[in-house]
């Protein structure tokens, strides 16, 4: 792990001190899940933002649709 300080405002500090004493856990650990949360999160619209820029380009482009008429068959029957 790397050590990182940041600087948070007076609320935000408060908010996350009673989180972690509710769930008896460090601050450094539930900042830490926040982050993994987010970061998670990020990823997921980054995904979602590729897939709908390429969405018209394999509805369209021919060579993409090739094989659209064997949706949905059983290649294990």
């Amino acid at each position: 792990m790397y050590r990182t300080q940041i600087l948070l405002e007076p609320e935000q500090h408060k908010t996350l001190t009673e989180i972690a004493h509710q769930e008896k856990r460090s601050v450094s650990d539930v900042v830490r899940e926040m982050v993994d949360k987010q970061i998670a999160e990020r990823k997921r619209m980054a995904l979602t933002a590729a897939a709908q820029a390429l969405l018209a380009d394999y509805q369209t482009d021919p060579e993409l649709t090739a094989f659209q008429t064997l949706d949905g068959d059983d290649f294990h029957a």
